[in-house]
Parts: structure tokens; sequence; C-alpha cells
């Protein structure tokens, strides 16, 4: 028997959150393979961190895969404190 997930009521709110290019085209790719919007994705993300766990299982981890090599997206967790804008 499947398990009764019950709903969460949230306010949502929206926000003028700025990314690094590619890492927005990977994560807007990874939504819509999960039929998700790109704010319930990251709402995952952020909840399974903050728990200390990893938000994906190793099949995601492979579309992740293709979707940075489709995207040019060369960055790591490691380039996460050396991210500078450019200059305009």
């Amino acid at each position: 028997m499947a398990a009764i997930r019950r709903v969460i009521p949230v306010e949502r709110v929206q926000t003028g959150v700025r990314l690094e290019k590619r890492l927005l085209k990977v994560l807007k790719g990874l939504a819509e393979i999960k039929d998700m919007t790109l704010g319930d994705l990251l709402e995952g993300i952020v909840l399974h961190a903050f728990d200390g766990k990893l938000p994906f299982g190793r099949d995601t981890l492979g579309r992740i895969a293709e979707l940075k090599k489709v995207y040019g997206l060369d960055l790591d967790a490691a380039a996460s404190h050396r991210l500078k804008e450019k200059a305009r």
C-alpha cells in the first residue's frame, strides 16, 4: 500500500535571484525532465541540503551530467566560493 502524502500549505514569494547562466540552463532542463517547476526543484534541493541529504539519485546525477555537457557547464562545488560577476 502506498504511503499517503500530506499536503503542506505554504506561502510562496516571487524573488529576483541571479544565477550563473549555464547553471540556470541545467536547472531548467532538469526541472523539465522531472516535469516540475524550477521553484519546486530549487525548494527540494535546498530542503535536502538543509537536512544534510543528497537531493538526487544516480540516474538523476547522470542526467545532470548530460545537461552540463550540453550547456557547457564546467563548474563544480569547488567553484562555489570563487564565482565573480563579469564586468559589463
